[in-house]
C-alpha cells in the first residue's frame, strides 16, 4: 500500500471507528452488535433485521438504501468486492452463479459491482441512513479454471495434495480440498515452504483491513467450514477485533453442535440447522418440529435465521416462513432475489416492523401440533402460525399477561382478551399468522 493509500485508509477507518467503538468491545466478546440485539434479555424494539442486497452494482444499491432504511432494516450484506473471475455476462439469471466468489486479486476492489470509490460511497450513504454494512469476505480459496495464475499467489500457497472434495465426512478433505474446483489457500500449512502460510495470512490480513478501511461494519465469512477452526480462532476473528469489525459466518451444515463449534471461535453464524428444519416444515410439514430447532434454541446471541439466500431457495410457504423467522430470537437476514418485489411486499414489511418494534424477551412455547404453533416472546409478543390450508385453528394458551387486551398487529384477526388467570384464546387463519401485543 502506498503512503497516499495509507493516509486515505487511515482517514476512512478513523471516521468509522467512532461508529464502531462499541461494536469492537462486543466483537472482543465473540459476537456482533447485531447479535447482541438478539439476546434473550432484549427488550421490545431492540431486535434487528438485515437485508441481503445482492445481484446489483454498488451505485444501484446506493440509490436504494433510503428505501431499505424506510422499510425498517438495520443493515445490508453485500457481495465480495475484490476483483473476481466471473462477469455479468457469465450469469444465467440473477443468481446463477452469484458474482464475487471466484477471487483473482484481493488487493483490487475494482470489480463487476463498481469501483472502490463506488463502494466507499455505498458505505457512507448507508451510514447516513442509519444502516450498517456487512461485506462478504472470501478467504478459503481463489478462482477455478485458471491453474495457479494469480498475481498475488503461486502454487506453493495452495493445498495441492487433496484435489476435489469427494468425501464430505472427511474433515481433512473438507478443509483442504478444492470446493467446486476453487483453488484452496493454505492458511496454516507450509507444505515444505516455510514462508507459505505466513505469506497467505499476511495477504488475508491486508484483505480484511482493506474491507474495514471502507468504513464497513462487519464481515460475512464465506465457506467457513472449509478452513480450519484454528484460523478463525487465532487469526481472522482476532484481526476483526483489531479492526473493530463484527462478523457472521457461513457454516453450511445442519448440525447444531457442528455450527456451534465455529461460533465458539468468536463469530455469529447463519442458522443453517434451523433453515433445514424450516425448509420441510413450511412445505405443509409438522409445525411442532419448530420448537427447540436450530442454533437459536440454545444460542440466540449468535444465531442469524433466514428463509432463503443466494445458495438456498425458499420453502413453498414463503410468507409464513418469514412470519416465523422474523419473530423468533436471533438476527434474521432477508434475501432480495428481486429487491423491487420484496421491498414492496406488504406482508414482509409488516413482519419486519413487528420484529424491530414488538419482538423481545425469551421465547416460551405455548402450543405446538402438526398445524398450529403458538409462542410468546416474554411479555412482549404472542405469535400464532397455522400451516393448515383449509381451516382457522384456535387454541387456549397461557401467557405472562393478565386482564390485558392484545391487538393483532398483522391485520389478520381481531383483538383478544387475556383473562385474570393469564389464559387467552388465539385463533389463526389458514396458512396465516397473528402477531398479538398490548396496545
Amino acid at each position: 500500500m502506498s503512503d497516499n493509500d495509507t493516509q486515505r485508509s487511515s482517514g476512512r477507518i478513523g471516521d468509522a471507528m467512532n461508529r464502531r467503538a462499541f461494536m469492537s468491545t462486543a466483537a472482543a466478546a465473540g459476537f456482533s452488535l447485531a447479535g447482541m440485539g438478539a439476546t434473550a434479555a432484549a427488550a421490545a424494539g431492540d431486535e434487528r433485521v438485515f437485508f441481503q442486497y445482492f445481484h446489483e452494482t454498488w451505485p444501484t444499491i446506493t440509490d436504494d438504501l433510503s428505501t431499505v432504511a424506510d422499510r425498517g432494516y438495520d443493515g445490508v450484506w453485500i457481495q465480495a468486492p475484490q476483483e473476481s473471475e466471473l462477469t455479468w455476462s457469465d450469469r444465467d439469471g440473477r443468481n446463477d452463479p452469484p458474482l464475487g466468489y471466484q477471487p483473482v486479486d484481493f488487493r483490487s476492489f475494482d470489480s463487476e459491482f463498481g469501483t472502490e470509490a463506488d463502494l466507499d460511497r455505498l458505505v457512507e450513504t448507508a451510514h447516513e441512513h442509519g444502516l450498517e454494512v456487512y461485506v462478504d469476505c472470501v478467504m478459503n480459496h481463489m478462482a477455478a479454471d485458471r491453474g495457479y495464475d494469480f498475481s498475488q499467489f503461486e502454487e506453493q500457497h495452495f493445498h495441492t495434495h487433496v484435489g476435489s472434495i469427494d468425501d464430505w465426512d472427511d474433515e481433512h478433505q473438507v478443509e483442504h480440498g478444492n470446493l467446486l474446483g476453487l483453488k484452496d489457500l493454505a492458511q496454516l500449512e507450509d507444505h515444505g515452504h516455510e514462508d507459505t502460510a505466513p505469506y497467505v495470512r499476511e495477504q488475508l490480513y491486508d484483505y480484511m483491513k482493506k474491507i474495514a478501511d471502507t468504513g464497513a461494519d462487519g464481515y460475512r465469512y464465506d465457506a467457513v467450514k472449509h478452513v480450519e477452526r484454528e484460523f478463525w480462532a487465532q487469526y481472522a476473528n482476532q484481526w476483526a477485533d483489531e479492526f473493530g469489525m463484527s462478523r457472521i459466518g457461513e457454516v453450511f451444515d445442519g448440525g447444531v453442535d457442528y455450527v456451534q463449534n465455529y461460533i465458539d471461535t468468536g463469530m455469529n453464524a447463519f442458522d443453517y440447522p434451523l433453515y433445514f428444519v424450516m425448509e420441510e416444515v413450511f412445505d405443509h410439514g409438522d409445525m411442532s418440529r419448530l420448537e427447540g430447532a436450530g442454533v437459536v434454541a440454545q444460542d440466540p446471541f449468535h444465531s442469524w435465521p433466514f428463509v432463503q439466500n443466494h445458495d438456498e431457495g425458499a420453502p413453498p410457504q414463503y410468507h409464513l416462513a418469514h412470519a416465523f423467522a422474523l419473530t423468533i430470537e436471533g438476527t434474521p437476514m432477508v434475501y432480495n432475489l428481486h429487491p423491487d418485489e420484496i421491498l414492496t411486499d406488504d406482508a414482509i414489511n409488516n413482519v419486519v416492523w413487528v420484529k424491530t418494534n414488538l419482538a423481545g424477551g425469551a421465547t416460551y412455547w405455548r402450543h405446538a401440533d402438526s398445524d398450529l404453533a403458538v409462542y410468546e416472546r416474554e411479555n412482549n409478543l404472542l405469535v400464532g402460525l397455522n400451516n393448515g390450508t383449509d381451516n382457522w385453528r384456535s387454541e387456549w394458551v397461557d401467557t405472562t399477561w393478565s386482564n390485558e387486551t392484545l391487538k393483532d398487529y398483522s391485520g389478520n384477526a381481531d383483538d383478544i382478551e387475556v383473562n385474570g388467570d393469564g389464559w387467552v384464546e388465539v385463533a389463526v387463519p389458514p396458512e396465516g399468522w397473528v402477531f398479538y401485543a398490548p396496545y
